[in-house]
C-alpha cells in the first residue's frame, strides 16, 4: 500500500524543512522573487506570518513541499486570495505542487476568499504556467521584463487568476 500525501498546517516543527526548502527554491533564482540574501529570521516572519494560512505536504514523515494563501490586498481587495508554493527538489515532478494547489483553492474557498491570483508567473517556467492553468488559472496580464532570472537575465511575468466559483 502507498502512503498518501498529507497536507497539513505548518507549524513551529515544520519551519526547518520548510526554511530548507525555501533556501533550494531560492539558489536557482528562476522563479521566486527572493534572492539568496532573504534572511532565515525574514523568511519566517513572511511564510509564518499571522495573515497566511501556512501548510506542508508531507509523505512517508517528510515536508516535501509547502504553501502559504493570504489575501491578495487588504480592505476592498481582501476578497482575492493569493497563494505561494515550494517543493523540495528531490520530490519535483510527482504531482506535490499540483495537490498543494488543489488544497490550497478549497481552502481558500473556506475562508471566504471568491477568487485567487498569482502575480509573478515568471514566464519562463513554463511548467509552472502549465501547472496553474490546469487547475483553472487563466493569465489576464504579461509584465514585461518584470523578473530578474539569474541565467536569461531580465523577463517577463504573467498574472494569473481564477475564481472560485466551481470549487466545492
Amino acid at each position: 500500500m502507498t502512503p498518501a500525501l498529507q497536507i497539513v498546517s505548518a507549524t513551529a516543527d515544520h519551519a526547518e524543512a520548510v526554511w530548507t526548502i525555501f533556501q533550494e527554491v531560492i539558489a536557482t533564482g528562476d522563479a521566486y522573487v527572493f534572492d539568496e540574501s532573504t534572511s532565515r529570521e525574514d523568511f519566517m516572519a513572511y511564510w509564518f506570518s499571522p495573515k497566511s494560512h501556512a501548510h506542508v505536504a508531507i509523505l512517508d514523515g517528510e515536508v516535501l513541499g509547502s504553501y502559504i494563501v493570504k489575501a491578495n490586498q487588504p480592505g476592498r481587495g481582501s476578497h482575492v486570495a493569493n497563494a505561494s508554493y515550494m517543493t523540495a527538489s528531490a520530490a519535483r515532478g510527482r504531482g506535490i505542487a499540483g495537490k498543494m494547489c488543489e488544497h490550497s483553492l478549497h481552502l481558500a474557498k473556506s475562508l471566504g476568499f471568491q477568487a485567487m491570483q498569482f502575480n509573478i508567473v515568471v514566464a519562463t517556467n513554463t511548467v509552472a504556467v502549465k501547472l496553474w492553468q490546469k487547475h483553472g488559472f487563466r493569465i489576464v496580464g504579461t509584465l514585461p521584463k518584470a523578473f530578474h532570472h539569474a541565467v536569461s537575465g531580465v523577463v517577463d511575468a504573467h498574472v494569473m487568476f481564477r475564481e472560485l466559483d466551481d470549487i466545492g
